[in-house]
């Protein structure tokens, strides 16, 4: 019996073979195939990924009528190693 490991699509987790427990944060940029394979040879920069997260978590909660420097303090409780300042960068940087 072969093994069986278990991989996140989106909101959802499914079993399928020869897949890590993987989240594709880039989901709307790569497919969950191309994502795992880049992360499985260590193609993608972490802090590029986080920041990406960062700054699509920023747009939701903006959009929430949050307002910036709440959004920015909701971050702050989510990535509590990074400074306020540090997070405002990241959001408006542009890309």
């Amino acid at each position: 019996m072969g093994t069986v490991s278990w991989m996140q699509t989106g909101p959802l987790t499914v079993m399928q073979p020869g897949y890590a427990l993987l989240r594709n944060p880039l989901a709307d940029l790569l497919s969950d195939e191309v994502y795992e394979l880049l992360e499985r040879h260590h193609l993608l920069d972490p802090k590029g990924v986080r920041d990406y997260e960062l700054r699509a978590r920023f747009k939701v909660l903006r959009g929430t009528h949050l307002s910036a420097g709440d959004a920015i303090e909701q971050l702050r409780e989510e990535y509590p190693y990074l400074q306020f300042d540090t997070i405002r960068k990241i959001v408006y940087r542009a890309g």
